[in-house]
């Protein structure tokens, strides 16, 4: 196959290059485009154009593959733990034991934030939504932290901001939780691990002694992991072209957190419990919501099943499934919001409808039930996933920042007015 693609404009040919993946991936390179033509190309949304080159994540919807560095994710939810993803997205390669060791040792002794952030969190009523909340508290980091604004500064001070971030996050994403409460904070514990630390904070009280359940523990250590990275999504994305700016890695993960905020991205699973909570309302007929989803005629939108990437089963959705068994099982949730999740599901894997149209239950879906038995609100499932996405996000800035990418900038067509003379503001 030629490695050259011809455009033709106005009766003049371009010839540009056809870049290859390492998974053989194909791609035009227009960067010369504009240039060579004075014509630039059209993709609302970038949903067929690559901002960059990237050795973080590789993702085939077609086929139903996931893999960060090029380890399968089924193979690091069954083995790894996030932290050490966390490790291997960020810095590159799975650690050596002594290495994995010292960072996980860095990241626990950062958990503790200045107890001056308290009086930030404060400020915030208590209807405030925790998306907001998380956002704030982590740009507050660049005036706790004014060293970290300028991204150019020696590696082992970069790498510290990414160690505060990866620590501080589990602390700001609990308090924002009390806050939305009304609960007095909890703070950290480092005898705990990740995951065990975060949920004493979630859930637990002065007046009481927090036992971690490790059945809980290890299914939210899976869901973070399901969702630490996933190629160049709206959030992804962000961060990356924030970063552009030189902007600090506090400030741009700030900005993915807002991205993620949105309940086009980080929202499908609030989404699913709400459906299931209209489903409720309505008598629990999931037989009567099955067919309302089939039917063309109807706007009803069948929320955690299927994916805009994914044209097969989403594969952290095989995952997560298992996971969320467990923890309904260890948990004895009586909630007829979870049954009636539990009957779609087992509609949907056997309805000839979903079964040829690829709509099986996707990793929101699972993560949503798994929060619900939590006993989470739905306003924090967005946090939840930006805890997990934070390694990710750090990823994406430092891959960025060491290809020392250029600003972003993309271009667009005009389509207002021509030019036009003023007229005096009485002539109006």
């Amino acid at each position: 196959m030629s490695n050259t693609a011809e455009i033709k404009v106005d009766g003049k040919s371009y010839e540009l290059p056809v870049v290859e993946g390492s998974e053989q991936e194909k791609a035009i390179d227009i960067s010369s485009l504009r240039g060579q033509s004075g014509v630039i190309t059209i993709d609302p949304g970038f949903k067929n154009t690559g901002s960059t080159k990237s050795a973080i994540t590789f993702l085939d919807g077609e086929k139903g593959i996931l893999r960060y560095r090029g380890y399968p994710i089924e193979q690091l939810a069954d083995k790894s733990t996030f932290l050490e993803v966390a490790y291997l997205l960020i810095y590159g390669e799975l650690p050596q034991k002594s290495e994995f060791e010292t960072f996980k040792s860095q990241v626990t002794n950062h958990t503790l934030v200045h107890e001056d952030i308290k009086k930030l969190l404060d400020g915030f009523p208590s209807t405030a939504h925790p998306m907001g909340v998380l956002s704030s508290l982590v740009t507050s980091l660049t005036a706790f932290y004014p060293q970290s604004l300028d991204p150019n500064r020696s590696w082992e001070e970069v790498n510290l901001s990414i160690i505060r971030i990866l620590a501080k996050m589990p602390t700001f994403a609990a308090w924002s939780y009390k806050n939305q409460m009304g609960h007095p904070v909890v703070y950290p514990d480092n005898k705990l691990d990740y995951c065990g630390n975060f949920l004493k904070m979630m859930f637990g009280l002065p007046t009481e002694e927090y036992e971690v359940d490790p059945v809980v523990s290890r299914a939210l250590d899976k869901l973070l992991i399901l969702h630490a990275d996933h190629e160049q999504n709206c959030s992804a994305s962000t961060v990356r072209i924030v970063g552009s700016s030189q902007a600090s890695l506090y400030a741009s993960i700030s900005a993915g957190i807002n991205a993620l905020w949105g309940p086009l991205h980080g929202g499908a699973n609030t989404a699913v419990i709400e459906m299931l909570e209209g489903i409720k309302a309505d008598g629990g007929d999931t037989k009567k919501w099955m067919a309302k989803a089939k039917d063309k005629n109807d706007p009803f939108r069948l929320m955690g099943f299927g994916h805009r990437v994914y044209k097969n089963f989403d594969p952290r959705a095989r995952i997560i499934k298992k996971a969320a068994d467990d923890v309904l099982e260890k948990l004895g949730v009586n909630d007829p919001v979870l049954d009636i999740a539990k009957g779609l599901e087992q509609e949907a894997l056997e309805d000839q409808y979903f079964v040829d149209r690829k709509l099986y239950p996707n990793v929101d879906f699972y993560s949503g039930i798994i929060y619900r038995a939590l006993g989470i609100p739905a306003e924090m499932f967005t946090v939840m996933f930006a805890l997990g996405r934070l390694p990710g996000w750090i990823a994406q800035w430092k891959e960025m920042r060491e290809n020392k990418e250029p600003i972003g900038r993309p271009r667009q067509v005009y389509v207002g007015e021509n030019e036009r003379d003023y007229v005096d503001l009485a002539k109006r």
